[in-house]
Order: structure tokens, then C-alpha cells, then sequence
């Protein structure tokens, strides 16, 4: 299998919208709050230190996530932020040209570079200056940061450098003995915060952290050792190998296609087609035989006459295995009225239905009995069968029958029997209310935006949102969030003044609902997801 059709088979299994542990995913975020500190120790050094401050971590471990935090965070007004990814500029004239550009001159050499960060100050900005996988940089472009982020009278650049650890040997190397560089390590996230970074991984792909067992969240930590980058790497290899022990499993129980679903729910749809067309063909082929039949000579004096109320009340010649009269055909494919003889016989149209895709319980509907208003009668029909195939009995009852069938307008003027043709619809049931949803989305609006509440799983229907609401108590409630163009009812259990104290009462919650593996988001969070 082709890494394509590998991937495309790994998105069809999970009903992923796409694949949640890519390594960029649009608009994705995710900041735990063990890295705000950090970010707070960044902003402190900027302002009080006069070192080159460095950022490390192994490959994965968050720190351009860090570096787009740490220039988001800025006032815009007093900081102006210069970010350089050092995979472009490895060498010192590409570097100082990128900075260049950055502070807007054109000139690139240090003291054109550190005039241009004296005259930002006087408008009142300090100027930061982010170089990102600044591992890739060469020894002379590192040491023109070093002499940059001395500065001179002119100005003094805040210098950052975002890399793996290796970085830190290299800049022992070049600065000596002297104090030049401030080095930050970035630790890697709890098991709790790896739980919570999965399933807002999982809820970006339209599914949730109940699609992984505690089991295997675990796993993932273990293997990963916290770092983001390699919990996406051994995330989707956990989901891949379940994926394929479940097929494996479904293998060794019988036949199995390697196609996606979505081919092999367009292949059910063909086969059902075909077979659709066999029943008709085959009922057409089995209404033609009395015709032919019908076309052998008939001696007139064998054949009595019987009125046309006898010939509708007499049963047919031709029956089928469970005695219900034959449909008959008159040389065109046109069937002729079915002889009403007290109840009409109810059509089984299981087979066609089953064709055209019904269900069970509408496929055994049985057809409403016709209103006899005035009697109805059947004209004698000349291509009777022949004698010799006819049941010895048959011509016997006629006569017997024919007096009943005199009768037959007495119900037609009984006024009960009208109603029973057309059973009335079951009125179909009135559709939710909005005003769950609605008294909801101001309950959400009134809470305080930094307080905590449980997300404890998505629903694609209100109706199902309701109910589960309904039966749980009312510490629950949802809201309604669009979610790749589509309504998603999100519910969610209690309002918490602290993250732990959310946590904590996920231990209170019932087992069915544990199972979900609820995490806390803030308020803040879901007022921005809620749907206008």
C-alpha cells in the first residue's frame, strides 16, 4: 500500500477531517500552563537582562510554538519584533541582511544596524530580535549576535535564539569565560497535559480523546516523554496499529476488501442495483408464462359461462405456493384488477423494497383496503387457461360463490369502512426547541471568563445534546459551535473557579460519563467556539 493510500485509509477508518497529528496543522494552538511561566521569565529578561537569551529544547519540544507566543504577547506599540529563521540564513551577510530588512534600512553592517535600533527607541520601542532553529547557524554568524546584542550608545537590540541543545557547547565556545548568553531549557508536559493536548488534536480532526484508551494515552506519554513533537509522531503510530489489528482481525474472520469504506459503500450501492434489476426481470419473466398459456385453443362448449360477478369471485387457475391469486397480464404488461373477493389481499412488496433501499419495517407495510363505493366487476377474459392445467376442483365453487358476491355492495354502503384505506400519517414529532440552545449560550456568556468548566464529549444533533442533558442532571449543558461548516453540540458539566478544582470533579462524575475522558477548558475558550 502507497504511503497515499495509506494515509487516505487511515483518515477513512477515523472519520478524521484530516490528519490531527501532522506537524503543521492551521490554526492550531496549544500552551500549557507549565510554559507560562517561561514566557513571563522571557519578558522579564528582555527588560532587566543585557544577555543573549537562548531558548533550547529537543526537535519537537514547542519552541517555535514559544517564540509565536513570545511576539503575540507584545504590545505592538512599544516593542517592534524581528523574526529570522535561520534555515535561510546560515551564513552573516544573509543574517544581517534579513535583519536589515526587518528594522527597515539598508544598510547591513553593525553600526548602520544599531543606529537604526537607536532612532526606534527614541519613538519609544524597544526592538526584539527572535531568530528561529538558530542551531543552523554558522560559527561567524553567531558570533556577530554575540557583538550585536552588546550594542553600543546608539542602541541595544534584545537578542533571542530558539534552538536544540547542541547550541549551548557552540556558545560556550565562543564566549569563554565571559557571561554572554542566558540559557532557558523548555521541560517536557505532564501526563495530564499531554491528555489535553491529544484531545484538542483529536477535536481539530472532528473526533474526541474518548477515541483513545487510558491505556494507550499513557503509551503515548511513555514513549514520547512529553515532548509535542514526538507525541504526534507515536500518537498516530498507536492509532495505525489498532487500525490494523481491527482489520486484521475482521481478515481472519472471513473475506475481506483493502478498499476504503467510502469504495466499498459504492460497490454496495452497484451490487444493489443489479439486484434490483434481477427481481424485476425475474417477475416480469414469471408474468409472462400464463400469457402464453392463455393463447392455447379453448372449446367453448368445456367452458361454462358464469356471469362476470362469478368469474371475479371465482379464484384463479393459476395460484401461487401460498394460494394468493396470480397477477394476469393482458398482452401489454398492463395487470388486470386483482378480484376482490370480502378482503383485498395485501401486496408483499419485500423484495422491492429491499432493492430501492427501504427498511425492514416499510418494506412489511401492507397496502390499505380499497373503498368499495359501487361493486366492481371483472370483465370475462377470453384467454382462460387451458382445462387440462386447471385444478380438477376449480370449476366446482363457482356457482357456490356467485351469491356472496351478489351481496358484495352491502359493505360499500356501510359508512365504517371508509376510514381504513388511508391510515393517517403518525404525526411526526415536533422539532426541539431553540430555546435550550439559546438559554444555554447566555448561561456560557454570563460565566467568568477565566473560571473552568468540563467538555465531556460532541454531538452532531441537538437532539441528542438534549437528551443526554435531560438525563443527567442540570450541572449539564451545551452549546452549539459550527465545525468545518457543519453544527456541533458540544456538552459540557459545572462551572470551576480553578483548573484543579475541574479536575477534580471529573472524579465525581459517573462512570459512563468518565469514560468520555472529560478535560477542562475555560470559558474564554468556549465563547469563542459558540456559533453566532
Amino acid at each position: 500500500m502507497t504511503s497515499l493510500h495509506a494515509d487516505e485509509a487511515f483518515l477513512d477508518h477515523y472519520q478524521f477531517t484530516h490528519d490531527p497529528f501532522a506537524a503543521r496543522v492551521p490554526g492550531f494552538k496549544f500552551f500549557p500552563a507549565q510554559r507560562k511561566p517561561v514566557l513571563g521569565q522571557l519578558h522579564h529578561l528582555a527588560r532587566y537582562s543585557q544577555l543573549l537569551l537562548v531558548v533550547t529544547g529537543p526537535e519537537g519540544s514547542g519552541k517555535t510554538l514559544l517564540r509565536q507566543a513570545l511576539v503575540a504577547s507584545t504590545n505592538k506599540q512599544a516593542v517592534h519584533n524581528v523574526v529570522v529563521s535561520a534555515q535561510g540564513a546560515a551564513d552573516p551577510a544573509t543574517l544581517m541582511r534579513h535583519i536589515a530588512q526587518g528594522l527597515n534600512t539598508q544598510q547591513t553592517d553593525r553600526a548602520s544596524l544599531l543606529a537604526q535600533v537607536g532612532q526606534l527607541s527614541l519613538t519609544g520601542q524597544e526592538v526584539y530580535l527572535l531568530i528561529d532553529d538558530a542551531e543552523e547557524l554558522s560559527e561567524a554568524s553567531l558570533e556577530a549576535l554575540l557583538v550585536l546584542t552588546q550594542g553600543n550608545s546608539d542602541g541595544r537590540p534584545h537578542v533571542f535564539l530558539f534552538a536544540d541543545t547542541d547550541l549551548i557547547s557552540r556558545l560556550e565556545a565562543l564566549a569563554g569565560a565571559e557571561e554572554a548568553f542566558h540559557v532557558i531549557e523548555l521541560q517536557p508536559y505532564a501526563e495530564d497535559e499531554t491528555r489535553e493536548y491529544l484531545a484538542l488534536r483529536l477535536e481539530g480532526a472532528a473526533q474526541g480523546i474518548e477515541l483513545l484508551s487510558e491505556e494507550q494515552i499513557e503509551l503515548i506519554h511513555d514513549r514520547s516523554g512529553g515532548w509535542p513533537g514526538e507525541i504526534n509522531r507515536v500518537a498516530r503510530d498507536v492509532l495505525v496499529d489498532a487500525m490494523a489489528s481491527r482489520r486484521g482481525s475482521a481478515k481472519a474472520g472471513g473475506f475481506s476488501f483493502n478498499l476504503p469504506r467510502k469504495h466499498l459503500l459504492a460497490l454496495g450501492v452497484v451490487a444493489l442495483g443489479v439486484v434490483a434489476a434481477l427481481l424485476m426481470q425475474g417477475r416480469s419473466g414469471s408474468s409472462d408464462a400464463p400469457e402464453t398459456q392463455a393463447q392455447l385453443p379453448i372449446d367453448a362448449t368445456q367452458q361454462p359461462q358464469q356471469p362476470p360477478e362469478a368469474q371475479a369471485a371465482q379464484p384463479s387457475a393459476e395460484q401461487g405456493a401460498d394460494g394468493r391469486p396470480a397477477i394476469e397480464f393482458a398482452g401489454s404488461n398492463q395487470p388486470l384488477p386483482l378480484p376482490l373477493v370480502g378482503q383485498s389481499q395485501p401486496v408483499i412488496r419485500q423484495p422491492l423494497a429491499q432493492a430501492a433501499g427501504e427498511t425492514d419495517g416499510e418494506a412489511n407495510v401492507e397496502l390499505p383496503e380499497p373503498v368499495a363505493s359501487t361493486p366492481v366487476t371483472v370483465p370475462p377474459v377470453a384467454s382462460q387457461s387451458a382445462p387440462e392445467t386447471a385444478p380438477p376442483a376449480a370449476p366446482a365453487p363457482a356457482p357456490q360463490a356467485a351469491p356472496p358476491v351478489a351481496q358484495q355492495p352491502k359493505p360499500a354502503e356501510q359508512p365504517k369502512p371508509t376510514p381504513a384505506p388511508a391510515p393517517k400519517p403518525t404525526p411526526a414529532p415536533p422539532a426541539p426547541a431553540a430555546a435550550g440552545a439559546t438559554q444555554g449560550s447566555g448561561w456560557y456568556a454570563m460565566q467568568t471568563k477565566s473560571h473552568y468548566t468540563l467538555q465531556i464529549l460532541g454531538t452532531s444533533t441537538e437532539s441528542s445534546a438534549r437528551s443526554f442533558v435531560s438525563q443527567n442532571g442540570a450541572q449539564y449543558r451545551y452549546f452549539k459551535k459550527m465545525h468545518q461548516g457543519k453544527p456541533l453540540f458540544v456538552i459540557t458539566y459545572g462551572s470551576f473557579a480553578t483548573r484543579d478544582a475541574a479536575q477534580a470533579a471529573v472524579k465525581t462524575l459517573p462512570a459512563k460519563v468518565q469514560a468520555g475522558k472529560p478535560w477542562p477548558k475555560t470559558f474564554a475558550s468556549v465563547t469563542q467556539e459558540m456559533a453566532p
